[in-house]
């Protein structure tokens, strides 16, 4: 599994070299950024301390969907739980979560907003999981660097494999292709997109072991099967 550190429209960047030596101490070396060149400013290089080619090496996206269409898996940060959502975990259980995935999440992000108001709420819509940081204050916040820094930490037991499994399964059995294969196949079973059935669904996919992404695919390919079946005019006696 590659996993990728995301921080959307960053603006100081001094956060951003920080950020960078942190995933290289801690043995990653994927930084994207989310429209900001901040990556390119000598203060981002001032605190970076050896860990240059991560500045260079990032990678840029125009905005977080385009994020979402690059991986299997997307994690935002947020200081709590939002929409009634029940998928907000901590990092050690969020770090549990990715290493039960296997094969089947091939790239992974998580994502980290900006440091005046974080993440929207359009944007942590887009994240199949949600992660924070508990703390002690009636305001939680962190500076950018260092939650960069505790969730490197806490992953990087994770980093130790990133190549390895990347490889592991084909296209057609990652959960992100599962995903796409039931957004596409609950509307043909009567279950609309704002229903809370299919939110049920999208809110526990991301949480599927990698045995069982596979087990679901099985699953759809027979159910999409029998709709083929169904479509089909009878047979003339």
């Amino acid at each position: 599994m590659q996993l990728a550190f995301v921080l959307v429209e960053p603006k100081v960047p001094e956060n951003v070299g920080a950020a960078a030596r942190a995933l290289c101490t801690m043995g990653f070396g994927e930084l994207w950024l989310v429209n900001s060149d901040l990556h390119t400013r000598p203060e981002a290089h001032w605190l970076a301390h050896g860990s240059d080619h991560i500045l260079e090496n990032a990678r840029i996206f125009p905005n977080l969907a385009a994020v979402r269409n690059s991986v299997d898996l997307l994690m935002g940060t947020s200081a709590k739980p939002r929409h009634q959502r029940q998928d907000w975990h901590e990092p050690a259980r969020l770090r549990d979560v990715l290493a039960s995935k296997g094969a089947s999440v091939a790239t992974a992000a998580l994502v980290f907003g900006r440091e005046d108001r974080g993440l929207s709420n359009e944007e942590l819509a887009l994240c199949d999981l949600l992660t924070g940081i508990p703390m002690k204050v009636p305001y939680p916040s962190l500076n950018l660097a260092q939650a960069v820094m505790l969730y490197a930490w806490e992953m990087s037991g994770l980093s130790v494999t990133a190549t390895t499994d990347a490889t592991g399964a084909q296209d057609g059995a990652r959960l992100g292709a599962l995903r796409q294969r039931l957004e596409a196949l609950l509307p043909e079973l009567d279950t609309p997109a704002e229903g809370k059935l299919f939110q049920w669904v999208f809110q526990r996919l991301p949480l599927l072991s990698g045995r069982d992404v596979g087990f679901v695919h099985t699953l759809c390919g027979n159910v999409e099967r029998a709709i083929t079946r169904s479509k089909r005019p009878p047979d003339k006696p």
